[in-house]
Formats: C-alpha cells, structure tokens, sequence
C-alpha cells in the first residue's frame, strides 16, 4: 500500500526525505534492521518488512516505517513508530506514540537524520491523537540515550530484566 493511500505526510528537508517506507526498500530495510537488532534472524527482518510493506497487519495497533532518503535516492535510516495502549512514565488514559526501532546509517551519524526521523514520527503520532512519545533504549547503549536526551526525552524508569529456563 502507497504512503499516500496510508494517510502518511513526507516531510521533505535540505538533501533528505523523509517519507513512510514502500516496498522497493525492503532490502535496504532489511539491511538496516539487521545491524540495529543482529540477535534477530535475518529471514525474520525479511518477513516483518515485507509483511508491513505488503499491507498486511503486524500489529494490533497502527504502525508506520518511515524513512530517510538522501538526494540520490539512497536510504540512510529508518525510525518504526506505533501506538501503543500505555507506556512506562506516559499517562495511561490515553495511547502513545512509540518508537519501536531508530537507525541511522553510522557514516550519517551526526548530521541531524534522526531528528527528522523523530519529528516525522511525532507528527505521526500527533495525527493519531498522541500526546505523548515513549522509546527505550539498553542500558550499555549510551549514544541512543544521548540521542533521546537530545531531542527532549526524559529517563522514566531503568530496570534489569530477568530470565530463568524451567
């Protein structure tokens, strides 16, 4: 289904676009998925893209994948924002906007991508009748919490998760 079609804006910036993902990008995507999640099988950043870019729900709640696009048409990252029903911190009357995955290609680091990446997805979440933006970040990944911190995210809440095989 067309970004279009989907009711998602293109925010157009100097040198970069910002736009929802088609389908023509799912390899880069995929690419791009597997250096952010790498504990994540590679088949299965394949089908989560092309389930999504196929239309096809992956989720209960809405989510978008939006893109970065730079003048020669390469993708240069990528921010998957969703509703969520609550979020740590958030007021629980009322759905959030939800950064699920943000990348950005390392050699465009710095530049301000992410940002654009970020003030697409809250414009989408705004659209969506969010207040409020949640994300998360591991606890060792120091340069997604700078960059939370940035643009005006706030630490909620820091926990260590626990597991025990039975």
């Amino acid at each position: 289904m067309e970004a279009a079609a989907r009711g998602a804006r293109i925010f157009a910036m100097t040198g970069t676009l910002v736009r929802a993902a088609k389908a023509s990008d799912a390899e880069a995507l995929v690419a791009m998925r597997c250096l952010l999640w790498p504990e994540s099988l590679d088949e299965e950043h394949k089908r989560e893209i092309e389930a999504e870019l196929n239309g096809e729900a992956t989720s209960t709640l809405p989510k978008e994948t939006l893109v970065s696009v730079d003048e020669d048409g390469e993708l240069t990252g990528f921010l998957e924002v969703g509703l969520r029903s609550h979020a740590d911190g958030c007021d629980s009357r009322q759905p959030v906007g939800y950064v699920e995955g943000w990348f950005v290609v390392e050699a465009r680091r710095g530049r301000g991508l992410g940002a654009k990446l970020m003030r697409a997805a809250e414009d989408w979440a705004r659209a969506r009748g969010c207040r409020e933006m949640a994300s998360d970040a591991l606890i060792d990944n120091g340069g997604s919490q700078q960059a939370h911190a940035a643009l005006g995210f706030e630490v909620v809440d820091r926990c260590v998760t626990f597991r025990k095989a039975l």
